[in-house]
């Protein structure tokens, strides 16, 4: 689970810095998945020390920023209409979106394996 949260942190940096980018500058909000991001890699690499607390911390923040992205994501309708008042922050937030909600299912499912592992062994 370690790399697969640096990985994931890995991806939401560059992902927020190319939205930064691609709107020129404009709106320093663009890097809301490269913030998220860094705190998912600095998550990471506490999991490679104690998997459990870091790995904890990143599904919680994997959390939060799941439902910060919901409110531009539920705009997608606007977005195919052609309505969407800002379409890139709704497409990055559909895309980190459904990164955070796979990462989150990814990391419960680990937990569960795990716990059911250390019960059959004990």
């Amino acid at each position: 689970m370690p790399r697969i949260t640096v990985g994931l942190g890995g991806i939401l940096i560059l992902l927020g810095i190319i939205a930064y980018a691609a709107t020129s500058f404009a709106s320093v909000t663009a890097l809301i998945p490269a913030f998220l991001g860094l705190v998912l890699l600095v998550s990471g690499l506490i999991g490679f020390k104690n998997a459990k607390i870091g790995i904890h911390i990143a599904l919680v923040v994997a959390l939060l920023g799941a439902i910060g992205t919901s409110m531009n994501v539920m705009q997608l309708g606007a977005l195919f209409a052609g309505d969407a008042e800002r379409p890139a922050a709704v497409i990055v937030s559909t895309v980190t979106f459904v990164l955070l909600i796979v990462y989150i299912v990814v990391g419960v499912r680990s937990f569960i394996r795990a716990r059911r592992w250390k019960n059959t062994e004990a």
